[in-house]
């Protein structure tokens, strides 16, 4: 809870610092915040809050994901001088929200009880529909906002639907007592449809279809940043709080729902990679590619061992870098030339090298490609599936899924690289921060796709 504190506290002073110079300071106190509250990460928890333990634990679990969400925010926010220089009356607002929202996070890595989640998940999402509209004269981004709005507004009536429906049964909101009572009532149909109907709430979150609908239209719309947001630190906290639920609270009745949960994997793999591949536009193509991983990821609940938890949070990190190689990349075409579609792109390698391999890595690992932190962590989800009932056939349908997807994210490295002609003026260059980032991100990706371990040793394993 110190490091939830201390990033709340830091989105209070970034809103406030609007009212000077128009919140340039917001950025500067955001990243601030941040070193302090993964250097706090590191640290035991604080004596004063084991009052609290019934709602919201500090675990090792809980410490890591901790981590890797607040190093990708950070990632994200070196990045955001370039790209909100068009929101320069409202910077502090922008900042602000992404830490609230990364709040909620924090509290989805943690929670104990059904209450904790519902906060969790409601801190998240809230900023994040108001984040998604902050393009006011763009009538995408009004759509991204108002459509993420509603349908994020049914999938919370699903999980608190499931939640009374838990409670009505269970007579508890505690984690452990609800797992209690599944291994005594695994039968209880009140307790399954409640186990159902926050299944379908959290696949809405993490954007599994068939409740992925929201997906392309929210991230076309959304500010290029807060897509990149959404696609790495909203699915880092929707996963694990996913994860969470699914093994200790209803790891008691995992019969009655892991075969629902592979028809989702299947469909999303499927539907994901083929719609990914009918796209003209990068930033629609990333959100089907957004959706193809979450099928990969659930994969973790197939032949569960002690390490999934690990496996996850690998998966989740090399995710996650490889968005903000990406979108760094996408951020810098949008800001030149007011578009994304795959032509934007032709030439970029030409006149920025650097940006244009950052962008080719992260897809490679994306895909899956060996000596990438991606090939590494889909090894693993593929590997630790093998052993369960059914998992031999859904690992065929993700390796399909991966070999599917190399196409389309050959389409945008073959607009990079294999033009001639650059279409961007040399006048236009990257900033510092950028080149930093990106050599941060490709050095992570590789490092981590030949020496896996580093990953333990780096977040204190």
């Amino acid at each position: 809870m110190s490091v939830l504190i201390i990033v709340f506290l830091t989105a209070v002073i970034a809103l406030f610092s609007g009212v000077f110079e128009q919140g340039k300071f917001a950025r500067y106190i955001g990243i601030l915040g941040l070193i302090i509250a993964l250097y706090v990460s590191f640290l035991p928890e604080c004596a004063f809050f084991e009052k609290y333990r019934h709602m919201y634990e500090y675990t090792a679990n809980t410490a890591l994901f901790t981590k890797i969400s607040i190093v990708t925010t950070l990632l994200l926010f070196f990045l955001g001088g370039f790209a909100f220089s068009n929101h320069r009356s409202h910077q502090s607002e922008l900042y602000a929200l992404m830490l609230f929202a990364l709040c909620g996070g924090i509290v989805l890595f943690g929670y104990q009880n059904l209450v904790t989640l519902f906060l969790g998940v409601e801190i998240l999402s809230i900023p994040l529909y108001v984040m998604a509209g902050a393009n006011k004269t763009d009538l995408r981004s009004n759509e991204a906002s108002i459509k993420y709005f509603l349908m994020g507004a049914f999938a919370t009536g699903f999980l608190l639907f499931g939640i009374a429906f838990i409670y009505g049964s269970s007579g508890s909101f505690d984690l452990y007592k609800i797992q209690d009572f599944g291994v005594k009532n695994p039968k209880d149909a009140m307790f399954i449809l409640g186990v159902l109907l926050i299944l379908c709430a959290l696949a809405f979150k993490v954007a599994l279809a068939p409740f992925h609908m929201w997906s392309p239209d929210v991230y076309a719309g959304a500010p290029s940043l807060i897509t990149a947001f959404m696609a790495s630190v909203v699915k880092i906290s929707g996963f694990f709080a996913l994860f969470r639920l699914m093994t200790i609270g209803f790891g008691g009745v995992t019969e009655q729902w892991i075969n629902v949960f592979g028809v989702f994997l299947i469909i999303t793999l499927l539907l994901a990679n083929v719609m990914g591949l009918a796209q003209t536009n990068a930033k629609r193509m990333l959100a089907y590619s957004s959706v193809s991983h979450a099928g990969y990821i659930g994969l973790v609940f197939f032949g569960m061992t002690s390490l999934s938890t690990y496996n996850l949070a690998f998966y989740l990190f090399a995710y996650s870098l490889s968005t903000v190689g990406v979108f760094m990349c996408l951020i810098y075409v949008e800001k030149l030339k007011r578009e994304t579609s795959f032509g934007a792109f032709k030439g970029l390698a030409k006149s920025e090298p650097l940006l244009a391999t950052v962008a080719a890595i992260s897809m490679l690992s994306m895909a899956g490609v060996p000596l990438t932190a991606g090939f590494m962590g889909k090894f693993a989800l593929f590997s630790q599936a093998m052993n369960s009932k059914h998992g031999v056939f859904l690992v065929l349908v993700a390796v399909l899924g991966s070999a599917v997807s190399i196409a389309y994210y050959l389409r945008l490295i073959i607009s990079m690289f294999f033009f001639k002609d650059s279409t961007f003026k040399s006048s236009e260059k990257v900033t510092i921060t950028y080149n930093i980032v990106a050599v941060f991100v490709i050095a992570s990706i590789i490092l981590l796709g030949v020496f896996p371990d580093l990953f333990a040793r780096q977040f204190g394993l």
